[in-house]
């Protein structure tokens, strides 16, 4: 198909092009910005969910009444092993859930 462009379509294209490259730069710094923000968000909320997967991880071996880590590596007991596997696992799940939003 063939498109008929007038002279005041064509002068108003060329002005839309003369404005978005002198928005170039903006945008790029915009971006690098954006960028950064999302980079120090990521890190601290990576640091926030390590902390509170070994708080977890610290509280359940408190509030059982044997030591996890005496059963796992001294007795080797690998059911509680794959048990406490799956609650780390389930643990760490909702915490990335949570920082999703």
């Amino acid at each position: 198909m063939i498109e008929i462009v007038s002279y005041d379509g064509l002068v108003s294209a060329m002005q839309r092009s003369a404005v978005l490259a002198q928005l170039e730069p903006v945008v790029s710094e915009a971006r690098t910005g954006l960028l950064g923000y999302h980079l120090a968000a990521a890190a601290i909320f990576s640091v926030v969910g390590i902390v509170v997967l070994f708080l977890a991880i610290f509280l359940m071996e408190k509030l059982t009444r044997f030591s996890i880590t005496k059963e796992i590596v001294d007795e080797h007991n690998t059911a509680l092993a794959i048990i406490v596997g799956a609650i780390v696992i389930g643990i760490a799940i909702i915490i990335a859930a949570s920082i999703l939003g």
